[in-house]
């Protein structure tokens, strides 16, 4: 029954694929905002932006609905159950994952099952057949997937391998962590900083955050200084409240050279993560250390810098990981 039901999956799956939505500018500008204020830990207010474009039919938009509607009532929802479908229904493994409730049934323990019977165990095989046939083409993307969905840490290891940026950096915390075992043990930190390496050249932010530390332990402030001011500009609010702070000289860390105007203007950006983390109050502890050193002239050019920044560099966020919560 259950490869019937398989066969079934994949040939809709299939068609669903086919039959990606594409959106209209304003749904697609609905999307980028939704996808911003989530980013940016505002997931009540990133609902409504994203549900006109999983209405459309997007289906990143459609897992994201489910993930802030799950992570606002703080369990899985109906309505967040309907959207991880959704976007499952298109052949994404990752709500298949979240549909699969780690192995747990689910919608029986909900007594909300739908109407076509499909349970949490049924997800979970299906998620392993896509994400595993993806994977068997050299998809890292799909091998990192398939550790969660097998808890196989081989996977981890074949999509490391495979390139994939957040492999990388998960092996690497594994290792450091010593929920690997690795031979030879004197190996171990070479290994890691090899893994933190080569995230941080793939552009993972948190690969890059902690491959910054590395070279901070290493005492290689020059090159630690151009990753910091790397990492900031992808928007990653953490590293902007540093290369501020640096900046600033609230502490003088990496030894950049004093630059007040761009300190405080950069700081002053994270006023605007008024959803949840603590950049906002961080920014408002350092704003006057900052101003104390400062003339009424060098603020306003801060401002005037800020300003510009904001328009030339992606919008402010917190990188939250597809499978974080």
């Amino acid at each position: 029954m259950i490869k019937q039901l398989l066969f079934f999956f994949s040939i809709t799956l299939c068609g669903s694929v086919v039959a990606a939505a594409q959106l209209t500018p304003q749904q697609q500008a609905a999307k980028e905002r939704g996808m911003t204020l989530y980013n940016q830990h505002k997931a009540i207010s990133a609902e409504p932006y994203l549900k006109i474009a999983a209405e459309a039919g997007d289906r990143e938009s459609q897992y994201f609905l489910g993930e802030a509607l799950r992570f606002n009532n703080r369990y899985m929802t109906t309505e967040a159950q309907k959207w991880y479908m959704a976007a499952a229904e298109q052949g994404d493994y990752y709500a298949m994952y979240r549909l699969s409730g780690k192995g747990k049934d689910l919608c029986t323990a909900m007594k909300n099952c739908p109407a076509d019977g499909k349970t949490a165990g049924e997800w979970l095989l299906l998620g392993r057949k896509t994400a595993s046939a993806l994977a068997a083409k050299g998809d890292s993307e799909a091998m990192y997937v398939m550790y969660y969905l097998t808890g196989d840490y081989d996977w981890m290891e074949k999509a490391a391998e495979a390139g994939s940026p957040i492999a990388q950096y998960d092996l690497a915390r594994f290792y450091r962590d010593g929920r690997i075992f690795f031979f030879p043990p004197w190996g171990r930190s070479e290994r890691i900083e090899k893994l933190m390496r080569g995230s941080a050249e793939g552009g993972f932010v948190n690969g890059m955050g902690a491959y910054l530390g590395i070279l901070q332990e290493k005492g290689d402030l020059a090159a630690a200084r151009a990753l910091l001011k790397k990492i900031a500009e992808t928007g990653d609010a953490l590293a902007i409240g540093s290369y501020g702070a640096y900046l600033s000289h609230t502490p003088n860390t990496l030894d950049y050279p004093l630059d007040l105007v761009k300190g405080y203007g950069l700081m002053s950006l994270l006023l605007e993560l008024d959803g949840g983390g603590t950049s906002k109050q961080y920014a408002e502890r350092k704003l006057p250390k900052i101003a104390a050193k400062m003339t009424p002239e060098q603020i306003e050019q801060a401002k005037a810098f800020a300003k510009e920044w904001k328009a030339t560099h992606p919008p402010l966020s917190y990188f939250p990981e597809k499978l974080g919560f």
